[in-house]
């Protein structure tokens, strides 16, 4: 039970990635508060977990609106009374080549990906400041790393949040609380299992362990980051691509 006690906002977290971490912080303990704009599927969630020992709030939340994100967290610390840690998983794709992409994909993604993590980060500090303690985790990509065609602006918005990630370690450790980002490669997530055999070899041919990843995978490495056991990681980029060679 590595986050027993523990109050934890997840955006995005009513599929994919997000799901398995949400899970997976709710065995471990946490009282999660589910964030995402898929009212329907939230709902559901909520439901779901009604009757378990630790049910799970769902907030319909558009990251990318301060509005919306400040009712987020005013809603978690009027029910529990903290938070302790913020997953900036919520986060969308609009690809297209560089000559082929609209002003309007390039701002949405940025709006939700870089935006929505200044705004939620930026309205959990306080609290997290008032308590001496927090742990903040920011989900960038292997593309924001490496680059990726057609991922002008998925790529420059999760290269940014590496910058922000360390500039915030550098601001926020002072005050007991720790900024650290996932960068995750290729992973089975829904959206990605709808794509054409031969595109997810190909994905694969370039992974040294020659598997995708599983969401799990990346909800385990949220969970470390999330943990006591990362206590003294401030500011790092962890890798969870199962060595990917691009």
């Amino acid at each position: 039970m590595r986050l027993q006690d523990k109050v934890a906002i997840i955006t995005g977290g009513v599929s994919g990635i997000g799901l398995a971490a949400v899970k997976k912080f709710v065995e471990e303990g946490a009282t999660v508060v589910v964030a995402d704009f898929n009212e329907a599927a939230g709902k559901e969630l909520e439901v779901a977990y009604a009757k378990h020992e630790r049910p799970i709030l769902y907030v319909q939340t558009d990251t990318s609106n301060r509005e919306s994100v400040d009712l987020l967290v005013q809603r978690t610390v009027e029910t529990y009374g903290k938070i302790d840690i913020l997953v900036n998983n919520a986060g969308i794709t609009k690809d297209a080549m560089l000559h082929k992409m609209t002003e309007q994909q390039f701002d949405d993604v940025i709006n939700i990906n870089l935006k929505g993590v200044f705004n939620c980060t930026q309205s959990v500090i306080s609290h997290m400041s008032a308590q001496g303690y927090g742990k903040i985790i920011n989900t960038s990509s292997v593309s924001g790393v490496y680059g990726n065609i057609g991922q002008t602006n998925y790529a420059a918005s999760k290269a940014a949040l590496i910058g922000m990630t360390k500039t915030w370690a550098k601001e926020l450790g002072r005050k007991g609380i720790n900024v650290n980002a996932v960068a995750p490669g290729f992973t089975l997530t829904p959206m990605v299992q709808k794509m054409p055999e031969e595109i997810l070899a190909k994905m694969e041919s370039v992974v040294s362990l020659q598997r995708l990843g599983q969401p799990e995978d990346i909800a385990n490495a949220y969970l470390f980051l999330a943990s006591n056991e990362s206590d003294y990681i401030n500011g790092h980029v962890l890798h969870v691509d199962g060595g990917i060679m691009m």
